[in-house]
Protein backbone atom coordinates (compact mmCIF):
# COMPACT_ATOMS: atom_id res chain seq x y z
CA UNK A 1 0.00 0.00 0.00
CA UNK A 2 2.43 2.14 0.85
CA UNK A 3 4.74 1.43 -2.67
CA UNK A 4 1.55 2.36 -4.34
CA UNK A 5 0.89 5.93 -2.06
CA UNK A 6 4.54 7.22 -2.34
CA UNK A 7 4.16 6.07 -6.18
CA UNK A 8 0.99 8.80 -6.12
CA UNK A 9 2.94 11.23 -4.31
CA UNK A 10 6.06 11.37 -6.77
CA UNK A 11 4.00 11.36 -9.55
CA UNK A 12 1.74 13.94 -8.25
CA UNK A 13 3.52 16.14 -5.81
CA UNK A 14 7.21 15.52 -6.36
CA UNK A 15 7.25 14.53 -2.47
CA UNK A 16 10.92 14.59 -1.21
CA UNK A 17 12.07 10.87 -0.92
CA UNK A 18 9.23 9.38 -2.20
CA UNK A 19 11.28 7.81 -5.82
CA UNK A 20 13.12 5.76 -2.82
CA UNK A 21 9.84 3.82 -2.88
CA UNK A 22 10.86 2.79 -6.40
CA UNK A 23 13.90 0.87 -5.33
CA UNK A 24 13.65 -2.77 -4.77
CA UNK A 25 16.58 -3.11 -2.10
CA UNK A 26 15.61 -0.26 -0.27
CA UNK A 27 11.38 -1.79 0.07
CA UNK A 28 13.58 -5.33 0.73
CA UNK A 29 15.54 -3.25 3.62
CA UNK A 30 12.76 -2.05 5.07
CA UNK A 31 10.35 -4.96 4.91
CA UNK A 32 13.09 -7.14 6.62
CA UNK A 33 13.84 -4.41 9.24
CA UNK A 34 9.92 -4.02 9.45
CA UNK A 35 9.17 -8.02 9.97
CA UNK A 36 12.05 -8.06 12.23
CA UNK A 37 11.15 -5.38 14.93
CA UNK A 38 7.17 -7.08 14.28
CA UNK A 39 8.13 -10.57 15.42
CA UNK A 40 10.26 -9.41 18.08
CA UNK A 41 8.23 -6.86 19.99
CA UNK A 42 4.64 -8.01 19.17
CA UNK A 43 5.98 -11.97 19.45
CA UNK A 44 6.04 -10.96 23.30
CA UNK A 45 2.79 -9.93 23.51
CA UNK A 46 1.32 -13.04 21.29
CA UNK A 47 3.48 -15.42 23.57
CA UNK A 48 1.83 -13.96 26.63
CA UNK A 49 -1.79 -14.29 25.02
CA UNK A 50 -1.44 -18.05 23.75
CA UNK A 51 0.26 -18.67 27.43
CA UNK A 52 -3.21 -16.89 29.05
CA UNK A 53 -4.93 -19.12 26.53
CA UNK A 54 -3.06 -21.73 27.91
CA UNK A 55 -1.90 -23.19 24.63
CA UNK A 56 0.47 -25.56 25.79
CA UNK A 57 2.76 -27.97 24.32
CA UNK A 58 1.73 -31.33 25.12
CA UNK A 59 4.69 -33.73 24.92
CA UNK A 60 5.19 -37.07 24.47
CA UNK A 61 7.67 -39.76 26.35
CA UNK A 62 10.21 -40.64 23.99
CA UNK A 63 13.19 -40.71 26.53
CA UNK A 64 14.78 -37.46 25.12
CA UNK A 65 17.14 -35.60 27.21
CA UNK A 66 15.42 -31.82 28.43
CA UNK A 67 12.05 -33.22 27.12
CA UNK A 68 9.82 -32.94 30.10
CA UNK A 69 10.77 -29.42 31.02
CA UNK A 70 9.16 -28.41 27.75
CA UNK A 71 5.78 -29.56 28.48
CA UNK A 72 3.73 -26.36 28.47
CA UNK A 73 5.15 -24.13 26.40
CA UNK A 74 2.87 -21.97 24.45
CA UNK A 75 2.62 -23.31 20.84
CA UNK A 76 1.02 -22.36 17.72
CA UNK A 77 3.91 -19.52 17.21
CA UNK A 78 3.92 -20.04 13.08
CA UNK A 79 1.00 -16.86 14.15
CA UNK A 80 3.82 -15.05 14.91
CA UNK A 81 5.58 -15.30 11.57
CA UNK A 82 2.98 -15.33 9.31
CA UNK A 83 1.75 -11.58 10.82
CA UNK A 84 5.13 -10.52 11.00
CA UNK A 85 5.60 -11.78 6.77
CA UNK A 86 2.17 -10.70 5.52
CA UNK A 87 2.47 -6.59 7.36
CA UNK A 88 5.09 -5.40 5.84
CA UNK A 89 3.96 -7.34 2.68
CA UNK A 90 0.82 -5.62 2.46
CA UNK A 91 2.87 -1.90 3.28
CA UNK A 92 5.14 -2.17 0.55
CA UNK A 93 5.09 -5.11 -1.79
CA UNK A 94 3.50 -4.35 -5.83
CA UNK A 95 0.16 -6.42 -4.79
CA UNK A 96 -0.63 -6.71 -8.03
CA UNK A 97 2.11 -8.59 -8.75
CA UNK A 98 0.73 -12.06 -9.51
CA UNK A 99 4.09 -13.90 -7.95
CA UNK A 100 3.23 -11.76 -4.51
CA UNK A 101 -0.62 -13.14 -5.17
CA UNK A 102 0.66 -16.41 -5.35
CA UNK A 103 2.29 -15.96 -2.06
CA UNK A 104 0.17 -14.50 -0.28
CA UNK A 105 -2.23 -17.07 -0.88
CA UNK A 106 0.07 -19.50 0.15
CA UNK A 107 0.54 -17.81 3.42
CA UNK A 108 -2.93 -18.01 4.27
CA UNK A 109 -3.73 -21.12 2.61
CA UNK A 110 -0.97 -23.46 4.50
CA UNK A 111 -1.41 -21.43 7.52
CA UNK A 112 -5.44 -21.96 8.18
CA UNK A 113 -4.08 -25.67 7.68
CA UNK A 114 -1.72 -25.50 10.10
CA UNK A 115 -3.53 -23.91 12.48
CA UNK A 116 -6.45 -25.89 12.12
CA UNK A 117 -4.43 -29.05 13.34
CA UNK A 118 -2.79 -27.18 15.80
CA UNK A 119 -6.23 -26.28 17.16
CA UNK A 120 -7.80 -29.69 17.08
CA UNK A 121 -4.88 -31.16 19.06
CA UNK A 122 -4.76 -28.25 21.99
CA UNK A 123 -8.98 -27.72 22.33
CA UNK A 124 -10.21 -30.95 21.21
CA UNK A 125 -7.45 -33.51 22.68
CA UNK A 126 -6.78 -35.24 20.36
CA UNK A 127 -3.33 -35.64 20.01
CA UNK A 128 -3.16 -36.29 16.18
CA UNK A 129 -4.73 -33.18 15.41
CA UNK A 130 -6.28 -32.29 11.55
CA UNK A 131 -6.33 -36.21 10.04
CA UNK A 132 -3.83 -36.89 7.31
CA UNK A 133 -5.75 -37.30 4.41
CA UNK A 134 -7.29 -33.74 4.61
CA UNK A 135 -3.89 -32.35 5.57
CA UNK A 136 -2.78 -33.79 2.01
CA UNK A 137 -6.23 -32.96 0.30
CA UNK A 138 -5.03 -29.35 1.44
CA UNK A 139 -1.81 -29.16 0.38
CA UNK A 140 -3.36 -30.95 -3.07
CA UNK A 141 -5.43 -28.26 -3.36
CA UNK A 142 -2.83 -25.37 -2.78
CA UNK A 143 -0.57 -27.24 -5.35
CA UNK A 144 -3.71 -26.95 -8.32
CA UNK A 145 -4.03 -23.64 -7.51
CA UNK A 146 -0.34 -22.76 -7.94
CA UNK A 147 0.07 -25.08 -10.92
CA UNK A 148 -2.67 -23.62 -12.70
CA UNK A 149 -1.86 -20.26 -12.22
CA UNK A 150 1.79 -20.26 -12.77
CA UNK A 151 0.98 -21.96 -16.36
CA UNK A 152 -2.13 -20.30 -18.02
CA UNK A 153 -1.65 -16.95 -16.35
CA UNK A 154 -0.29 -13.87 -18.93
CA UNK A 155 2.34 -12.31 -16.40
CA UNK A 156 4.28 -15.49 -15.71
CA UNK A 157 6.41 -15.59 -18.69
CA UNK A 158 10.22 -15.72 -19.33
CA UNK A 159 12.62 -14.02 -21.94
CA UNK A 160 14.89 -15.97 -23.90
CA UNK A 161 18.06 -14.82 -25.65
CA UNK A 162 18.38 -14.46 -29.12
CA UNK A 163 20.35 -16.36 -31.30
CA UNK A 164 24.15 -16.00 -30.72
CA UNK A 165 24.17 -14.97 -34.68
CA UNK A 166 21.42 -12.47 -34.05
CA UNK A 167 23.28 -11.00 -30.89
CA UNK A 168 26.48 -10.65 -32.64
CA UNK A 169 25.06 -8.60 -35.35
CA UNK A 170 22.94 -6.28 -33.03
CA UNK A 171 26.49 -6.41 -30.68
CA UNK A 172 28.86 -5.39 -34.45
CA UNK A 173 26.03 -2.62 -34.89
CA UNK A 174 26.16 -1.33 -31.74
CA UNK A 175 28.78 -2.61 -29.28
CA UNK A 176 26.47 -0.17 -25.96
CA UNK A 177 23.21 -1.60 -26.94
CA UNK A 178 20.94 -2.13 -23.99
CA UNK A 179 21.06 -5.68 -22.91
CA UNK A 180 17.35 -6.01 -23.21
CA UNK A 181 17.51 -5.85 -27.22
CA UNK A 182 19.07 -8.87 -26.58
CA UNK A 183 16.61 -10.66 -25.34
CA UNK A 184 13.06 -11.98 -27.19
CA UNK A 185 9.66 -10.85 -26.45
CA UNK A 186 8.12 -12.08 -23.23
CA UNK A 187 6.05 -15.91 -23.51
CA UNK A 188 4.83 -18.52 -21.33
CA UNK A 189 7.05 -21.84 -21.29
CA UNK A 190 7.30 -24.23 -18.92
CA UNK A 191 11.04 -24.17 -18.84
CA UNK A 192 12.59 -24.87 -15.71
CA UNK A 193 16.39 -24.90 -14.15
CA UNK A 194 18.38 -28.53 -14.07
CA UNK A 195 21.44 -27.81 -12.35
CA UNK A 196 24.80 -29.46 -13.64
CA UNK A 197 24.11 -29.75 -17.28
CA UNK A 198 25.16 -27.75 -20.03
CA UNK A 199 22.40 -25.70 -21.20
CA UNK A 200 20.52 -26.42 -17.65
CA UNK A 201 16.97 -25.96 -18.93
CA UNK A 202 14.35 -28.33 -19.31
CA UNK A 203 10.76 -28.13 -20.78
CA UNK A 204 8.50 -29.77 -18.25
CA UNK A 205 6.66 -30.38 -22.34
CA UNK A 206 9.40 -32.65 -23.25
CA UNK A 207 7.80 -35.13 -20.74
CA UNK A 208 4.87 -36.11 -23.32
CA UNK A 209 5.69 -34.40 -26.54
CA UNK A 210 8.31 -37.65 -27.05
CA UNK A 211 5.46 -39.41 -27.12
CA UNK A 212 3.56 -37.19 -29.78
CA UNK A 213 4.27 -33.81 -30.58
CA UNK A 214 0.43 -32.87 -30.28
CA UNK A 215 0.19 -33.84 -27.02
CA UNK A 216 1.97 -30.42 -25.75
CA UNK A 217 -1.87 -29.44 -24.74
CA UNK A 218 -1.56 -31.83 -22.05
CA UNK A 219 1.25 -31.08 -20.63
CA UNK A 220 0.16 -28.56 -18.14
CA UNK A 221 -1.32 -31.71 -16.64
CA UNK A 222 2.40 -32.95 -16.17
CA UNK A 223 3.62 -29.29 -14.52
CA UNK A 224 0.48 -29.07 -11.69
CA UNK A 225 1.34 -33.10 -10.77
CA UNK A 226 5.50 -32.01 -10.10
CA UNK A 227 3.88 -28.77 -8.17
CA UNK A 228 1.29 -30.46 -6.24
CA UNK A 229 4.40 -33.20 -5.21
CA UNK A 230 6.83 -30.52 -4.30
CA UNK A 231 4.28 -28.44 -2.04
CA UNK A 232 3.42 -31.77 0.05
CA UNK A 233 7.21 -33.09 0.22
CA UNK A 234 8.49 -29.43 1.28
CA UNK A 235 5.84 -28.74 3.44
CA UNK A 236 5.94 -32.24 5.13
CA UNK A 237 9.73 -31.73 5.47
CA UNK A 238 9.27 -28.83 6.88
CA UNK A 239 7.22 -29.90 9.24
CA UNK A 240 9.01 -32.83 10.24
CA UNK A 241 12.29 -30.83 10.87
CA UNK A 242 10.04 -28.58 13.43
CA UNK A 243 11.58 -31.54 16.33
CA UNK A 244 13.83 -29.19 18.11
CA UNK A 245 14.12 -25.43 20.10
CA UNK A 246 15.27 -23.69 16.27
CA UNK A 247 16.14 -25.97 14.05
CA UNK A 248 13.28 -25.26 11.38
CA UNK A 249 13.46 -21.68 11.78
CA UNK A 250 16.88 -21.58 11.07
CA UNK A 251 17.41 -23.91 8.35
CA UNK A 252 14.46 -22.17 6.60
CA UNK A 253 15.79 -18.81 6.92
CA UNK A 254 19.53 -20.16 5.05
CA UNK A 255 17.01 -21.54 2.56
CA UNK A 256 14.73 -18.54 1.70
CA UNK A 257 17.71 -16.14 1.95
CA UNK A 258 19.49 -18.26 -0.75
CA UNK A 259 16.06 -17.98 -3.01
CA UNK A 260 16.01 -14.51 -2.61
CA UNK A 261 19.19 -14.34 -4.32
CA UNK A 262 18.00 -16.23 -7.04
CA UNK A 263 15.01 -14.07 -7.11
CA UNK A 264 16.67 -11.30 -7.32
CA UNK A 265 19.24 -12.40 -10.21
CA UNK A 266 16.54 -14.10 -11.93
CA UNK A 267 14.45 -11.09 -12.38
CA UNK A 268 17.19 -8.10 -13.19
CA UNK A 269 18.18 -8.44 -17.02
CA UNK A 270 21.29 -7.63 -16.71
CA UNK A 271 22.47 -10.30 -13.84
CA UNK A 272 20.74 -12.96 -15.74
CA UNK A 273 22.42 -11.84 -19.00
CA UNK A 274 26.15 -11.39 -17.22
CA UNK A 275 25.34 -15.49 -15.33
CA UNK A 276 23.77 -16.55 -18.44
CA UNK A 277 20.51 -17.78 -16.51
CA UNK A 278 16.97 -17.54 -17.12
CA UNK A 279 15.27 -14.16 -17.31
CA UNK A 280 11.94 -14.17 -15.46
CA UNK A 281 10.25 -10.68 -15.55
CA UNK A 282 8.48 -9.69 -12.25
CA UNK A 283 9.84 -12.40 -10.62
CA UNK A 284 12.68 -9.44 -8.87
CA UNK A 285 9.52 -8.47 -6.61
CA UNK A 286 9.35 -11.87 -4.64
CA UNK A 287 12.27 -10.40 -3.12
CA UNK A 288 10.45 -8.19 -0.96
CA UNK A 289 8.64 -11.40 0.09
CA UNK A 290 11.64 -12.88 1.06
CA UNK A 291 12.96 -9.85 2.83
CA UNK A 292 10.11 -9.62 5.02
CA UNK A 293 9.58 -13.94 5.42
CA UNK A 294 13.37 -13.80 6.41
CA UNK A 295 13.26 -10.93 9.49
CA UNK A 296 10.15 -12.79 10.72
CA UNK A 297 12.19 -16.31 10.77
CA UNK A 298 15.02 -14.62 12.42
CA UNK A 299 13.04 -12.53 14.71
CA UNK A 300 10.74 -15.86 15.84
CA UNK A 301 14.22 -17.36 16.61
CA UNK A 302 14.63 -14.89 19.46
CA UNK A 303 12.14 -16.94 21.15
CA UNK A 304 12.62 -19.89 19.40
CA UNK A 305 16.02 -20.55 20.66
CA UNK A 306 17.04 -23.09 23.56
CA UNK A 307 15.22 -22.81 25.64
CA UNK A 308 12.46 -22.56 23.72
CA UNK A 309 9.88 -19.69 25.13
CA UNK A 310 7.21 -20.91 21.79
CA UNK A 311 7.16 -23.36 19.46
CA UNK A 312 5.90 -22.56 15.84
CA UNK A 313 3.59 -25.85 15.64
CA UNK A 314 1.88 -26.81 12.64
CA UNK A 315 0.87 -23.44 11.90
CA UNK A 316 4.21 -22.36 10.78
CA UNK A 317 5.85 -25.60 9.66
CA UNK A 318 3.50 -25.70 7.10
CA UNK A 319 3.70 -22.82 6.01
CA UNK A 320 7.18 -22.09 6.06
CA UNK A 321 7.23 -25.36 3.86
CA UNK A 322 4.92 -23.92 1.46
CA UNK A 323 6.40 -20.71 1.05
CA UNK A 324 9.52 -22.12 0.22
CA UNK A 325 8.23 -24.51 -2.62
CA UNK A 326 6.53 -21.95 -4.18
CA UNK A 327 9.26 -19.37 -4.19
CA UNK A 328 10.98 -22.03 -5.55
CA UNK A 329 8.73 -22.97 -8.18
CA UNK A 330 8.13 -19.38 -9.04
CA UNK A 331 11.83 -18.68 -10.12
CA UNK A 332 12.45 -21.93 -11.96
CA UNK A 333 14.89 -23.43 -9.52
CA UNK A 334 12.34 -26.07 -8.02
CA UNK A 335 15.10 -29.48 -8.77
CA UNK A 336 17.60 -27.47 -6.96
CA UNK A 337 15.57 -28.41 -3.71
CA UNK A 338 17.19 -31.59 -3.01
CA UNK A 339 20.27 -29.57 -2.52
CA UNK A 340 19.50 -26.69 -1.28
CA UNK A 341 16.88 -28.04 0.91
CA UNK A 342 19.05 -30.83 2.33
CA UNK A 343 17.96 -30.74 5.81
CA UNK A 344 14.16 -31.39 5.04
CA UNK A 345 15.08 -34.12 2.59
CA UNK A 346 17.29 -35.72 5.00
CA UNK A 347 14.68 -35.64 7.71
CA UNK A 348 12.18 -37.08 5.45
CA UNK A 349 13.84 -39.77 4.28
CA UNK A 350 14.88 -40.81 7.47
CA UNK A 351 11.45 -41.41 8.91
CA UNK A 352 10.71 -43.39 5.15
CA UNK A 353 13.65 -45.15 5.52
CA UNK A 354 12.64 -45.95 9.55
CA UNK A 355 9.23 -47.20 8.74
CA UNK A 356 9.52 -48.87 5.78
CA UNK A 357 12.53 -51.01 7.51
CA UNK A 358 10.57 -51.76 10.71
CA UNK A 359 7.64 -52.94 8.74
CA UNK A 360 9.84 -55.31 6.04
CA UNK A 361 12.26 -57.11 9.45
CA UNK A 362 8.87 -57.13 11.05
CA UNK A 363 7.17 -59.38 8.35
CA UNK A 364 10.57 -61.33 7.62
CA UNK A 365 11.65 -61.93 10.93
CA UNK A 366 8.96 -61.27 13.06
CA UNK A 367 10.10 -58.27 15.05
CA UNK A 368 10.73 -54.64 13.75
CA UNK A 369 14.58 -53.20 13.62
CA UNK A 370 15.67 -50.19 13.05
CA UNK A 371 18.25 -48.01 11.09
CA UNK A 372 18.17 -44.91 13.21
CA UNK A 373 18.06 -45.01 17.54
CA UNK A 374 15.31 -42.75 16.47
CA UNK A 375 13.52 -40.72 13.81
CA UNK A 376 13.32 -38.29 12.29
CA UNK A 377 17.11 -37.45 11.95
CA UNK A 378 17.37 -34.87 14.74
CA UNK A 379 16.06 -37.22 17.98
CA UNK A 380 19.07 -40.12 16.27
CA UNK A 381 21.66 -37.52 17.43
CA UNK A 382 19.52 -36.92 20.63
CA UNK A 383 19.37 -40.52 21.35
CA UNK A 384 23.13 -40.71 21.26
CA UNK A 385 23.36 -37.84 23.86
CA UNK A 386 24.26 -34.93 21.84
CA UNK A 387 22.47 -31.57 23.50
CA UNK A 388 19.99 -30.26 20.80
CA UNK A 389 21.94 -27.01 20.39
CA UNK A 390 25.16 -28.62 18.71
CA UNK A 391 22.18 -30.85 16.95
CA UNK A 392 20.79 -27.19 15.83
CA UNK A 393 23.76 -25.23 15.32
CA UNK A 394 25.38 -28.34 13.50
CA UNK A 395 22.30 -28.60 11.15
CA UNK A 396 22.65 -25.01 10.13
CA UNK A 397 26.55 -25.38 9.14
CA UNK A 398 25.37 -27.58 6.65
CA UNK A 399 22.43 -25.73 5.78
CA UNK A 400 25.01 -22.79 4.99
CA UNK A 401 27.27 -25.53 3.24
CA UNK A 402 24.68 -26.80 0.67
CA UNK A 403 23.48 -23.12 0.51
CA UNK A 404 26.70 -22.58 -0.80
CA UNK A 405 26.89 -25.23 -3.07
CA UNK A 406 23.45 -24.11 -4.37
CA UNK A 407 24.10 -20.81 -5.56
CA UNK A 408 27.95 -22.30 -7.39
CA UNK A 409 25.31 -24.02 -9.46
CA UNK A 410 24.57 -20.44 -11.07
CA UNK A 411 27.94 -21.31 -12.99
CA UNK A 412 28.86 -24.99 -12.74
CA UNK A 413 27.13 -26.45 -15.81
Amino acid sequence: MLYYLFEYLEKQFQFPGASLFGFLTFRAAIAMILSLLISIVYGKRIIRFLQKQQVGETIRDLGLEGQAQKAGTPTMGGIIIILATLIPVLLLAKLANIYIILLIVTTVWMGVIGFIDDYIKKFKNDKEGLKGRFKVLGQIGLGIIVGVTLFFHNDVTIREKLPIEQQQELLAEDPNISPFKLFQVEEQSTKTTIPFVKNNEFNYSDLVTWIHPDLEKYSWLIFIIVVIFIITAVSNGANLTDGIDGLAAGTSAIIVLTLGIFAWVSGNIIFSDYLNIMYIPRVEEITIYIAAFVGALIGFLWYNTYPAQVFMGDTGSLTIGGIIAVIAIAVRKEWLIPLLCGIFLAENLSVVMQVSWFKYTRKKHGEGRRIFKMSPLHHHYQKSGYHESKIVTRFWIVGILLAILTIVTLKIR
